[in-house]
Formats: C-alpha cells, sequence, structure tokens
C-alpha cells in the first residue's frame, strides 16, 4: 500500500520548495494540497494510455473492467470479486478481433502491437527502471501509439515515477500561458517553450507541479 500510494514520498517537504517558487504556484498547492501520484503497475499504465486516446474517463473505466474481467485472474475481498489487471501472458492469444469486441475502435490494433512487442521483448520493461529519463523516453516513443506526452505521463504516473517530467495537454499549456506566457494566442505557445519554462521554476519536481496547475485550470475552467 505505502509503494502505490507514495506514502513514503515527503510531499510536505515538495510542497514547501514548490511553493516557494511564486504565489501562483503557493495558492495552487493551498487548494489541491490533497494531491499525490500512485505507482501504477509500468505495463497497466502503458495499456492504460493507449485505451485513453481519444476518449472519456468513464468509457476508459468501462473498457478496462471489461478487459479485466475477459482475461481475468480472480481475487476475493470481504466475499467480493475483483479481477486483477491481464498480465501479458493472458493476453499473448488475445486476436485484434478479439480486442475489437471489447470496444476499443482503432485502439485494438495498437493493444495488440505493444502486447506482442513487450512479449517478444523489443521492449525490455524491466530495465526501464535502471535507465536515465530520456533514454526511458525514447523506448517508450518506439511503442504503438505512443507519443511524447504520453510518454510523459507514463514516466510520471507509473512505478518509474520521474517526478522532472512535465506532460503537456490543452489545460496545462492554457494555465501555463495566463499564469507566465502571457501569449494573446494560446495556440502558439511552443511545447518546447513551456517545457523549458516548467524546468527553470519547478526544477525536479515539475510533474508535481504540473498537476497543481492541471486542477487549478480544470477547476477554474481555464
Amino acid at each position: 500500500m505505502n509503494q502505490y500510494f507514495d506514502l513514503d514520498r515527503d510531499y510536505d517537504k515538495i510542497k514547501t520548495q514548490l511553493s516557494k517558487v511564486d504565489n501562483y504556484m503557493k495558492e495552487s498547492i493551498k487548494y489541491w494540497h490533497w494531491i499525490r501520484l500512485l505507482n501504477q503497475d509500468l505495463r497497466e499504465t502503458i495499456i492504460s494510455f493507449i485505451i485513453s486516446a481519444n476518449n472519456n474517463i468513464p468509457r476508459i473505466k468501462w473498457i478496462i473492467e471489461r478487459l479485466s474481467q475477459k482475461y481475468w485472474t480472480e481475487i476475493s475481498r470481504n466475499w467480493k470479486p475483483y479481477f486483477t489487471f491481464p498480465t501479458a501472458e493472458q493476453l499473448k492469444d488475445v486476436s485484434i478481433s478479439d480486442y475489437r469486441k471489447l470496444w476499443l475502435w482503432f485502439r485494438d490494433v495498437r493493444l495488440h502491437e505493444t502486447t506482442r512487442m513487450v512479449l517478444d521483448w523489443k521492449i525490455n520493461l524491466p530495465s526501464l527502471y535502471k535507465k536515465d529519463t530520456q533514454t526511458v523516453k525514447n523506448e517508450l516513443l518506439s511503442l504503438s501509439w505512443i507519443w511524447p506526452k504520453v510518454a510523459d505521463c507514463i514516466l510520471l504516473f507509473s512505478e518509474l515515477k520521474r517526478l522532472e517530467v512535465f506532460p503537456i495537454d490543452v489545460r496545462v499549456r492554457r494555465v501555463m500561458n495566463e499564469l507566465y506566457i502571457h501569449n494573446p494566442d494560446e495556440n502558439k505557445v511552443n511545447k518546447n517553450q513551456i517545457q523549458k519554462l516548467a524546468h527553470e521554476k519547478f526544477w525536479n519536481y515539475a510533474g508535481l507541479a504540473q498537476e497543481y496547475l492541471f486542477y487549478r485550470a480544470r477547476t477554474q475552467k481555464l
């Protein structure tokens, strides 16, 4: 439990350091101080983000539940059945058409390709834990349907836990422009510019800073 919920990390120390950056970050931490990053299984995180492509949260959860129930290992807690996320071995004989029956749509091919790459050791997931962040990101980008923002999310939200990465989506770009860049045309804000600014301001805790800013943008409808 400690590992999964990242309970051994001193979040108070990180928040104290980030609060010194500026009032924007201090205010964001004040209202969203409860944020904690989970240490999700690496392969589960990769598959979940493939499923999340052009998708919404309720449907992502529904597909993952169907996938787990179909290719499951059942466990019981308080007499209630639960299903573990399927291992690569449990998915080794699953075809694209089988995935399609779970309503993955275009994601069925991507999920099948990625599972095969893991099973065929075209990417060695256990080895990623020991490599530097940029090398790991490059290897993740070799997987089907993984682009830079998704690779950054996997680096941040999985057990890899690289807190220095700064995933950028529409909300994050908007809030970074609103608070720091002030470009009249938000669409002209370059992601490289945001990355550079984020690492200059938030150092090795850019990923956690991103979460505070994301929730700020989400709740304030930015």
